[in-house]
């Protein structure tokens, strides 16, 4: 594949310029969403997608013995260089999941589920006199790099097993 295809068609043998790709960026979000929902239900944590709009987060998973948790979703195509997940600050979730989708240098769709006190811990942030100070942002070629260990993390793990989860004992 040249640096301008995805692998859309990669069952039938044919690749497809990123430009056509057969979906708009609304769509790619909201699959996304649906995804980590169902996801999350399969592993055993029954989710679902607010609606469009929901202000802070977009997936709201009940773990058995736990509250609820509100998890905000990000998609982007994967491509090295500067290209970034961002969030707000003051936006209220429990978790950061970042999609990415396959891109030039990637065939496989790759899933974090972030604590957000990680996410804040490990984002980058600008100067607070600046328009942007209240963004929060990561790299996306920097992703797997800070945050393998969430990578599928499917039954929303903190850190290690048996830590809590928002004051509820883990499993």
């Amino acid at each position: 594949m040249t640096g301008q295809e995805t692998d859309v068609g990669k069952e039938t043998g044919r690749t497809a310029p990123a430009s056509s790709r057969r979906f708009t960026s609304k769509q790619m979000g909201d699959a996304c969403e649906m995804l980590v929902a169902a996801e999350l239900t399969l592993a055993g944590i029954p989710a679902l997608k607010v609606p469009d709009n929901w202000p802070h987060y977009d997936v709201i998973a009940q773990p058995v013995g736990a509250l609820a948790q509100r998890i905000s979703v990000k998609s982007r195509t994967w491509k090295r260089g500067a290209a970034f997940v961002d969030y707000n600050e003051t936006d209220h979730f429990d978790w950061l999941a970042i999609v990415l989708l396959s891109g030039e240098d990637s065939l496989n769709r790759m899933i974090y589920l972030v604590p957000r006190s990680e996410a804040d811990r490990y984002a980058r942030r600008d100067k607070p006199t600046s328009k942007t100070a209240k963004l929060r942002y990561f790299r996306i070629d920097e992703v797997d790099k800070l945050f393998a260990r969430y990578r599928d993390n499917f039954d929303l793990q903190p850190g290690s097993a048996g830590e809590e989860i928002d004051g509820a004992p883990g499993p």
